[in-house]
């Protein structure tokens, strides 16, 4: 039987099974490409949409009938003007069906534009204005517009105040998540007002706020609470917790790590009132061992997440893990004192379920814990030991013997990985991101393993490992195609072959590539050719490319967002032709370009200024550019960080 007739057995509700499979894009675009038939059953199922220039909205909506999610964070020209066209422009219906709105980094958009969005999109129940520094309470105030939202996230929003949280607190009354983090201006006054107006909110982050306890207190009589975060509230206390314990009756999560005038008492009395709490964060908020804590955990028997990173421990706190969390799936102990191979033991002793586990900077483990840790947790998805020292190839024999379903695994500084360590742990073929930066015992040979049978692999650290050079990387090249973060700072033996070889890789879009002094424009352009997905590149101190590799990067790259050119030999032109062609740049790192004339700068900060967020520039050039430029570029909503 032929291949397109088998094809045409299959219906559209099959097919649109199998395509609700499919979860990597790269697989969808495969998919798309077989036939119309399969191309119109993805249109038909295609639910989200991230775009570049706003004035294809409207076509993309007709042709995709069911999309409701919009991503316009990689937009740079998203400003009030754009806005006022595209709502407008033609037929109503792409707004009229948006649920969800992605607008993360447009710092071109103001209040204007913002409720004119607003207003456009009446069924809106998700939108995200995350690192849109100059946002302030008349942004805020058209978010309130959106009567029906439900989520909303505003991180790094750093000109929002009590005024503007109130406008959204009472336009935005169906809220049920909410982010703030690094939201500076706002206090215990916004807080408070917050826990009136909305009190459907389940989801609820102030990290790195300068609220006390009070928010606290307020934020305790929200019934339906079930996620608080908190992260770095260094003003609360105590007595925010106990307020806690007390109420939020529906509280499961809680995350007050860097909390560090909270004591293991108050968090024990919080645990006491909330038995079916589910995961706990408390990182770096302890200095001494958390006695309180522990033996509060035997009232929470249905604990999933544990994460203590930076606290003292003993081996009775093993012990009291061991009976009492049966259903721990997560636990954290990263650069926790006190973690020893017979604690390891004690801990996953009985058969654990463990899927992630952090022992990241636990120096005196041996081969020992490992041995006790595949053992018992073979369902492990995630393992991070760095800089545990003491480790040999032993460890990553047993790794790769009993833990087939390893998908993330972090060995960055540990001396005892070498290339037969990484022959034996190439047999966890489900492995998705590795980092073995630091690890300078390993050479071309063990990569070879590693891209022989690690397929899935989509982000590898190589950080300093100074054995890898150019025939791992073609290695790599052939065996990991799905590939898509890359990190070769420093690896000297790297040259213009390896590079060039790194264009087979079709979906790498983040490489860094610091200090590779044996590559040159030759490199660049034969990456730059080959592969149109890199988004985020580092070149910094590059020193032998020269202008033909920023030219080719210039030309072929447009898709890049985030770019550091820092101590690289660019030239004006060349710096002129690389802020000008490369129409989706973000970010930008120019540090000592010593061959950029100040002339030079100000033609290339010009070209990009009306799409450009975040440039870094060195601090000797602020008495030299023009008034003018500098203005430009934040009435545009770039901020500038002179170094």
């Amino acid at each position: 039987m032929g291949s397109t007739h088998l094809l045409s057995l299959l219906n559209d509700d099959l097919l649109i099974r199998i395509l609700s499979l499919i979860t990597h894009d790269s697989d969808r675009k495969a998919f798309r490409l077989v036939c119309k038939t399969f191309l119109r059953v993805d249109s038909f199922h295609r639910t989200r949409i991230r775009i570049l220039r706003p004035e294809f909205i409207t076509t993309l909506f007709s042709k995709f009938p069911r999309i409701n999610s919009l991503d316009l964070s990689i937009c740079p020209q998203i400003d009030d003007g754009a806005v006022a066209t595209l709502v407008g422009y033609g037929s109503p219906g792409w707004s009229i069906r948006l649920r969800k709105l992605v607008l993360s980094r447009s710092t071109g958009l103001k209040a204007t534009g913002l409720e004119m969005l607003m207003k456009a999109c009446p069924a809106l129940e998700c939108v995200d204005v995350s690192y849109c520094w100059d946002f302030g309470d008349r942004e805020a105030a058209a978010l309130s517009f959106g009567g029906s939202l439900r989520d909303v996230k505003m991180d790094m929003c750093l000109g929002v105040t009590d005024v503007g949280l109130a406008k959204i607190a009472i336009g935005c009354q169906c809220l049920e998540k909410l982010s703030l983090t690094w939201c500076i201006e706002i206090t215990d006054l916004g807080i408070d007002l917050l826990s009136k107006k909305c009190t459907q909110l389940k989801h609820l982050d102030i990290s790195y706020l300068k609220v006390t306890s009070g928010s606290l207190r307020s934020i305790s009589s929200m019934e339906k609470l079930e996620f608080l975060a908190m992260v770095g509230c260094g003003i609360v206390d105590d007595e925010g917790l106990h307020y806690l314990g007390k109420g939020c009756p529906s509280l499961q999560a809680l995350d007050v790590s860097r909390c560090d005038r909270l004591s293991s008492s108050a968090l024990a009395f919080l645990i006491n009132g909330h038995p079916s709490m589910l995961h706990i964060h408390a990182s770096y908020c302890f200095h001494e061992y958390p006695n309180k804590v522990i033996q509060g955990l035997k009232d929470l028997k249905n604990l999933k997440t544990l994460i203590l990173d930076g606290a003292p421990v003993s081996e009775s706190f093993f012990k009291n893990i061991n009976f009492n969390c049966k259903y721990l799936v997560e636990i954290g102990l990263g650069k926790c004192k006190g973690v020893t191979d017979m604690g390891i033991f004690q801990l996953v002793s009985g058969g654990r379920s463990l899927n992630v586990l952090n022992l990241t900077c636990c120096s005196d483990l041996t081969d020992n814990a490992i041995s006790a840790i595949t053992d018992s947790c073979q369902s492990l998805l995630c393992l991070k030991l760095e800089c545990c020292n003491s480790l040999t190839e032993k460890s990553l024999y047993l790794l790769g013997l009993h833990c087939s379903l390893l998908e993330e695994l972090d060995l960055t500084d540990c001396f005892g990985v070498n290339d037969t360590g990484l022959y034996y742990l190439s047999k966890c073929t489900k492995l998705v991101c590795l980092k073995l930066g630091l690890c300078t015992n390993i050479t071309d040979k063990g990569l070879y393993s590693i891209a022989r049978n690690c397929s899935e692999i989509r982000e590898l650290d190589l950080y300093r490992c100074k054995g890898i050079g150019d025939d791992g990387l073609c290695a790599l090249s052939s065996g990991c195609k799905r590939m898509q973060k890359l990190n070769l700072s420093y690896c000297s033996e790297v040259t213009d072959k390896g590079i060039e070889c790194l264009g087979h890789l079709p979906e790498l879009s983040n490489l860094e590539m610091r200090s590779l002094l044996n590559v040159t424009g030759t490199g660049l352009t034969a990456l730059a050719t080959r592969n149109h997905r890199l988004a985020e590149l580092d070149v910094k101190d590059c020193a032998n490319i020269d202008d033909s590799g920023f030219m080719a990067l210039a030309y072929y790259s447009r898709n890049l967002q985030q770019l550091n050119l820092s101590h690289c030999a660019i030239s004006d032109v060349g710096l002129c032709m690389v802020m000008g062609n490369l129409t989706c740049l973000q970010d930008a790192k120019l540090v000592n370009l010593y061959n950029v004339s100040t002339n030079g700068f100000e033609v290339a900060l010009r070209a990009c200024c009306g799409r450009l967020k975040k440039v870094k520039l060195v601090a000797s050039l602020r008495q030299h550019l023009t008034l003018d430029i500098v203005k430009t570029l934040r009435a545009r909503g770039c901020r500038i960080r002179w170094d």
